[in-house]
């Protein structure tokens, strides 16, 4: 990529500028709140093409802005696509189509242009092939009468009418068309496997269920036994607060000797590279001794935990499929919290310092388990020294 001063500003700027942008900010409006000069921006934009659209979140089998800049940034450091691909999740076969697909006219892979040519691309402002054209509806009808399938039906038009071009439909446009009911209204007779909507399927080595398939995850039995019996400080529990929609989330890490816990924001979302962002900034701020274990569950924004590990000098150990009760510290910690961030909520409309008086409130507490005293006062003797002193009760 070229080496001017319009890309030496961080990947956060420019996707903060893009948002504004999109969000109906002039291009002056928006170089300016993110401090850059208008025609540093300018360039951004020039370079970037078609962005003045909403990027609403589609299907996590398809590639987000977030995928599309990991990938760049690892083109830009010379790493190979088969390594880029198992970084973000995705099969490396996506990640070649998408470097062949949406780069530039100059060959260079530029991650705003090809979000931006991948929404164009992605718009479907003409009519289906069934609602425009009522004679191959017709046509269609007929042959499912008679029970065809419509992979059968699909061949038989090709050599029909083999320079009519227009009737060539693949197998899966009549399926979308019959379920749609755009041929015959939807009736369980039309195709031989009765359904009357599409089924779900999937395959490749997609963001769903891709940490699953990783073979670096450690597993809970594994763990040290100094965690399990809570003998020792550093031994953390972790997990994230999903807000509504899922489109915003906090993450919560509990420490299980002293029950103290720490709120992680997530601005930028909770996929796999901002949560590991955040959980490295928010450990590398603990002293090494308060560093050990991390146990988590097999969510997929922990995919990058090696990476965490690598940073922090933590070993991350994973709980089985469906237990929450191996992570039981954390999860009752997560249900005191819903107290002061009831479901359903927008978790980004929560500022900074109110995450701050959360947190020592809730480290306030006495409890039980603790006889009555509170995590602030047995987190103490590991508080890093030259930090604020934590209070204890009078």
């Amino acid at each position: 990529m070229p080496k001017y001063a319009p890309n030496k500003m961080p990947p956060e700027v420019k996707r903060r500028y893009f948002e504004l942008i999109r969000s109906g900010l002039s291009g002056s409006e928006a170089s300016q709140r993110v401090g850059v000069s208008l025609s540093c921006g300018s360039l951004w934009f020039i370079d970037a093409g078609q962005v003045a659209f909403t990027d609403v979140p589609i299907s996590s089998r398809f590639l987000s802005q977030d995928d599309r800049i990991e990938i760049a940034d690892g083109l830009l450091g010379g790493e190979p696509v088969k390594a880029i691909a198992a970084w973000i999740g995705k099969s490396y076969q996506t990640v070649y189509r998408e470097i062949a697909r949406n780069s530039k006219p100059d060959s260079r892979y530029q991650p705003w242009y090809a979000h931006g040519q991948a929404h164009l691309r992605r718009r479907r402002p003409k009519m289906r092939v069934f609602e425009a054209d009522a004679e191959l509806a017709r046509v269609v009808a007929e042959r499912l009468e008679r029970r065809w399938s419509p992979g059968q039906i699909s061949r038989w038009l090709r050599r029909r009418w083999p320079r009519r071009t227009t009737w060539h439909v693949c197998t899966e446009t009549i399926y979308e068309a019959v379920y749609r009911g755009l041929i015959v209204p939807v009736s369980p007779r039309l195709l031989r496997t009765a359904r009357t909507y599409r089924h779900r399927r999937g395959r490749g080595s997609s963001r769903d269920g891709a940490l699953r398939r990783c073979t670096t995850m450690k597993p809970i039995r594994q763990r040290p036994a100094a965690a399990k019996s809570r003998r020792q400080a550093g031994h953390w529990e972790g997990d994230l607060i999903i807000g509504a929609g899922q489109r915003s989330a906090i993450a919560t890490l509990v420490e299980r000797k002293t029950r103290y816990a720490v709120l992680v924001p997530l601005p930028r979302g909770h996929a796999a590279g901002s949560v590991a962002d955040a959980l490295i900034d928010a450990f590398t701020a603990l002293p090494a001794g308060l560093r050990r274990t991390l146990t988590r569950d097999q969510g997929n924004e922990m995919f990058q935990h090696a990476r965490i590990e690598q940073a922090t000098g933590l070993r991350i150990y994973f709980a089985d499929p469906h237990s929450p009760w191996q992570r039981g510290t954390n999860e009752n910690t997560n249900g005191l919290l819903r107290q002061y961030m009831p479901k359903s909520t927008d978790l980004n409309s929560y500022p900074h310092h109110e995450l701050h008086r959360i947190a020592p409130e809730l480290n306030d507490r006495p409890r039980v388990c603790l006889a009555d005293r509170t995590p602030v006062q047995l987190m103490r003797r590991w508080h890093r020294p030259g930090t604020a002193r934590i209070r204890d009760d009078p």
